[in-house]
């Protein structure tokens, strides 16, 4: 109450003159929170941005909108800022988002993310080292370990047995070996239907602060591996390879096989599937906000069919089951 208290007064003072309507307009698994301002004579609605200060920092937000506008990229313009408060008054850039968009209709989905990858390539163009943080050895292994430590011990209160903690140690070095070798791009690391919105031009891109400078592949395979809506594989392999080919059309760095593309973006998603199990364990625990962890199997589905597909994987698909099988002994166990 205290800081929509005063986020209020600093709306007032930003618009002594008009009248305002507060409503929320949404909320994130941060502490992040956004209002919608709308205003009682003519003029375009306006978000406010609460972050409080102690807990978020807006000047990511700012540098990476900077960079996404500059890019040709729908991102909010940045119209106020107090950095003090942790306020920012942003463009509005519709109410629509991918995600209800396509669970409305999914014959849309062709269209939106053909504009999704056009505008996920753009990104990349612009990419320049340097500019933002890398994705670097560390990032990658604190969010890999997000999995045992949330998702297996705090979340299923599964205690891994030594050997069982050596298979898993295998398997995060070679993620982060083939991570870590492919090319360097601007990196979104949200970009998926939830935080993209119709939007003229489209898409709208949102909740961009956390970008780095790390894997060519993360982005695409966020958007098609999403953490609440889920395609057949076959669809999700035409969107890849028409990306693939404008990709490496306009230069980027994407290699000249398809498959190894592939591969790559498959090494690449394992790293995110875990990491978000870990996240949506955290969020539910920690943080209190149950809904997330819900989607949970979805990233579970995700992470087997990868380690099922790759020899060198096999150790996690067989961790997998003994995941299940101690699942399914606690929940007869309760019953």
């Amino acid at each position: 109450m205290e800081r929509t208290l005063a986020l209020q007064a600093w709306l007032r003072k930003l618009f002594p003159e008009e009248k305002l309507r507060i409503e929320p307009a949404s909320a994130d698994a941060s502490f992040r929170r956004y209002f919608r301002i709308s205003f009682a004579g003519p003029g375009e609605s306006r978000i406010a941005m609460d972050a409080p200060p102690q807990k978020e920092n807006c000047s990511p937000f700012i540098h990476v909108a900077g960079l996404l506008r500059s890019a040709g990229l729908n991102a909010p313009e940045i119209l106020a800022q107090d950095l003090d408060q942790g306020f920012l008054l942003l463009t509005d850039l519709g109410t629509t988002t991918y995600l209800t968009a396509l669970k409305q209709d999914d014959t849309a989905a062709d269209a939106l993310f053909r504009d999704a990858f056009d505008a996920l390539i753009a990104w990349q163009l612009a990419s320049r080292r340097d500019v933002l943080p890398p994705y670097d050895r560390a990032l990658l292994r604190r969010e890999l370990d997000l999995f045992p430590e949330w998702y297996l011990a705090r979340h299923l209160k599964l205690v891994l047995a030594p050997g069982q903690r050596e298979v898993l140690e295998r398997i995060f070095a070679l993620i982060l070996e083939r991570n870590l070798a492919q090319p360097q791009v601007y990196v979104h690391r949200d970009y998926m239907p939830r935080n993209l919105m119709l939007s003229k031009p489209n898409p709208g891109i949102l909740d961009f602060q956390d970008a780095v400078y790390g894997p060519i592949s993360y982005d695409a395979a966020s958007l098609v591996r999403d953490a609440f809506i889920s395609w057949e594989e076959e669809r999700a392999l035409d969107w890849l390879v028409r990306y693939w080919d404008q990709a490496r059309r306009a230069g980027l760095p994407v290699g000249a096989d398809f498959g190894d593309f592939y591969r790559d973006l498959e090494w690449m998603g394992l790293q995110r599937h875990l990491k978000v199990l870990g996240i949506f364990a955290r969020i539910h625990h920690r943080d209190g906000k149950p809904g997330y962890v819900e989607d949970a199997p979805r990233f579970v589905s995700y992470a087997r069919a990868v380690a099922g597909r790759y020899n060198a994987l096999s150790p996690l698909a067989h961790l997998f089951d003994q995941i299940e099988n101690h699942q399914a002994t606690c929940g007869n166990a309760s019953s």
